[in-house]
């Protein structure tokens, strides 16, 4: 059983309850890049492929780009920025690359430095994906979310960072789930359907703080070429 509870940590997703229609995050699959209860939590949307090729922006990665091999929408914050997450077996971390901190099962997944020469890591990579901006929350604030119920925190697999039908991910994610949460899979495209059951639609958080377009310092997100 994947169902993580309420415990956002980095390596795991986020992804959107049924009722969740803030345009940003409706029906989204989010990584948990990084979370620190000081400076707050850090993910990309993994199932927001835009139109634009990878050697539109950065064509130095486009042969290591994974397909669909388009640059994707990873959130709100920072659009005119680049963040890549890539796969690298083994045990040795190649320069311009960090793992990220959280679940086993993403050990070898990590962050890329876009500045580095591709020609250095191409050899160590497997999978290569290109976000434009990013999903930002201020400490507290993504579980202030979670326990409003816009989000499920749920287990992550390699596969869904690298999704070759990137889609289907959010009905994909909530059907190997066990239990209640595998039925939401089907949901219909629009709640309105479901209202009397599931009550009504999450916009705007009732604070009024907009969702995950916190900026926070990144020292790992490059600009975007003209």
């Amino acid at each position: 059983m994947d169902h993580m509870g309420s415990d956002p940590k980095a390596g795991r997703l986020l992804v959107a309850t049924p009722l969740l229609e803030d345009p940003n995050f409706r029906r989204a699959v989010v990584l948990i890049v990084e979370h620190e209860d000081v400076q707050g939590t850090l993910g990309v949307v993994l199932n927001r492929p835009t139109g634009i090729g990878v050697g539109q922006v950065l064509e130095q990665w486009t042969e290591l780009a994974t397909e669909p091999s388009v640059v994707f929408r990873g959130g709100p914050v920072a659009p005119n920025s680049a963040l890549a997450l890539a796969m690298v077996p083994g045990k040795d971390e190649p320069i311009g690359w960090h793992p990220l901190d959280g679940a086993p099962a993403l050990a070898r997944l990590g962050l890329l430095d876009l500045d580095t020469p591709p020609r250095l890591l191409a050899p160590a990579i497997t999978s290569l994906r290109v976000y434009v901006g990013y999903a930002g929350w201020s400490p507290g604030q993504l579980e202030a979310e979670i326990d409003e119920g816009a989000w499920y925190v749920l287990g992550a697999q390699p596969a869904d960072v690298f999704a070759g039908d990137p889609d289907r991910l959010w009905r994909q994610v909530l059907r190997r789930q066990e239990g209640d949460l595998a039925f939401l899979a089907t949901y219909p495209d629009d709640p309105a359907q479901n209202l009397p059951a599931a009550g009504l639609p999450l916009g705007v958080h009732p604070t009024g703080t907009p969702r995950g377009v916190v900026p926070r310092e990144r020292r790992r997100v490059g600009k975007l070429e003209p």
